[in-house]
């Protein structure tokens, strides 16, 4: 497979690195500000969940809590390719940067990629808006 076009989308936030990576390592922290994700997590096992998603039902498998801000996961479909969506937490001075890369999958065409980019922006923008208030 060629090599796809690529987004980073991020958000700062003013609150230290260990108050938003730890509330983001919290997968059940996820639908209280993820909608571009889904609704309905339930719990599996580990780090697997499930939820209902835009694109039907499927298994989210979150990264293990660790050092280096490494919140990446995986949308898992029934069928077809897992989507692997890397995701970072930083520190910015006092406060922290959250990093989003968004991997454009080969069958998306240019509207769909946008409108992706334009949700992550949103869940960003609501992440931010709750660690703040």
């Amino acid at each position: 497979m060629p090599v796809q076009p690529v987004r980073h989308i991020s958000v700062s936030i003013a609150r230290p690195i260990e108050d938003v990576y730890g509330f983001l390592a919290e997968p059940q922290n996820f639908p209280k500000w993820a909608e571009g994700l889904g609704h309905g997590f339930k719990h599996i096992e580990g780090m697997t969940w499930s939820a209902q998603t835009p694109m039907g039902p499927m298994r989210i498998l979150f990264s293990e809590p660790n050092r280096y801000g490494v919140l990446d996961h995986a949308v898992i479909p029934d069928k077809g390719e897992p989507m692997h969506n890397p995701m970072r937490a930083v520190a910015n001075g006092d406060g922290s940067e959250v990093v989003f890369t968004l991997l454009r999958r080969p069958e998306m065409n240019d509207d769909e990629f946008a409108r992706d980019a334009d949700t992550i922006s949103s869940d960003l923008r609501r992440l931010k808006a709750l660690l703040e208030g």
